[in-house]
């Protein structure tokens, strides 16, 4: 973990770079973003523009967030980089170009900033603050909204505390420390809406539950009932009239199952897959997605593979038994 001073002192220099840069900021987190990813590019992007900044966010969001954004403010994926742009990239590696979404930073050549909680950040920016132990991104902007010296609204707050809420399993997992609940109190006490926010992140869709009986028709205990699976495709959607954006939520789910350590929700678009791991009981996603090429938190991490999913299966399992064998000799 990062401590306290050191991450503060990283901080400041993100939010100097963001200060003294005169041009357009475009503020941008990964792709199929989740409640940390667009709670933090909200948060950030609403306190920048209240300074009189110009910002660019352009984030597709997912239909069970939609009820976050204001309309208009944000946009579209940039065709094109605006004349003497800065790049603030926020809950992910600023150099994985892959998960980057909303902009080609491959193309770039102008500075960026990188505010991130994953253990894999690659930690290349002009200025950055990695802290793997804070439990959301969503935590380390509101700090960075603090030394920017906005002021505290509603409307800045509520999307912060989305992100606190997704990325800390709603405060239930060993991930949340004290700073995340001093960090939530002070977003209550600037107006978050918690209730409205828990209430909007309960309701599904129709098309949700009848996806769901497809999924649970693919649902497989393997390793003795520890890892618990299931797969979803195209075809799959089709029958349930629904989009890839309604499995999101499935993985969590799946972890509940009495007795198992890690879930893995199978996205299979035939030529490539996308797998979601969420683990528990000492067993790291992390080191799975990571041996697949991918990359996450200990209990919640991914990888994509562009390879059919009877060919990922196999490197799939072989990377869960390496990862049991090494929690079973822990425990020895």
């Amino acid at each position: 973990m990062t401590d306290a001073s050191s991450q503060t002192n990283d901080l400041q220099a993100v939010a100097q770079a963001l200060l003294t840069h005169t041009g357009p900021i475009v503020v941008l987190s990964h792709e199929n973003p989740d409640g940390d990813a667009l709670g933090s590019v909200l948060g950030l992007t609403r306190a920048l523009r209240q300074l009189g900044r110009e910002v660019i966010a352009p984030v597709h969001v997912p239909r069970f967030l939609a009820f976050v954004p204001r309309p208009g403010e944000l946009s579209d994926r940039l065709s094109s980089w605006p004349e003497g742009a800065m790049a603030a990239v926020l809950d992910v590696d600023n150099n994985d170009h892959v998960r980057v979404a909303g902009a080609d930073l491959s193309t770039f050549r102008g500075p960026v900033v990188n505010v991130d909680h994953h253990g894999t950040n690659a930690r290349r920016a002009d200025a950055l603050a990695v802290d793997p132990g804070q439990p959301a991104a969503a935590v380390m902007v509101a700090e960075l909204i603090d030394l920017l010296g906005a002021r505290w609204t509603e409307e800045i707050a509520t999307p912060l505390m989305l992100g606190l809420i997704t990325d800390t399993g709603s405060f239930r997992f060993d991930s949340v420390t004290p700073q995340a609940f001093r960090a939530a109190a002070r977003l209550r006490e600037a107006g978050a809406r918690l209730g409205w926010i828990s209430d909007q992140l309960g309701q599904n869709p129709v098309t949700y539950y009848t996806l769901l009986r497809e999924v649970l028709g693919t649902l497989e205990f393997l390793h003795g009932g520890r890892v618990v699976l299931a797969r979803v495709d195209e075809a799959m959607l089709a029958r349930a009239g629904a989009a890839w954006e309604d499995v999101e939520n499935y993985v969590g789910m799946l972890r509940n199952a009495e007795g198992s350590q890690l879930a893995v929700m199978v996205k299979d678009f035939g030529d490539r897959v996308k797998l979601s791991l969420r683990s528990r009981a000492g067993l790291s996603a992390q080191n799975i997605a990571v041996a697949l090429g991918g990359g996450g938190h200990v209990p919640a991490a991914g990888a994509s593979l562009n390879q059919p999913w009877p060919e990922v299966a196999a490197q799939l399992d072989a990377a869960i038994t390496a990862e049991l064998a090494r929690v079973d000799a822990l425990g020895a």
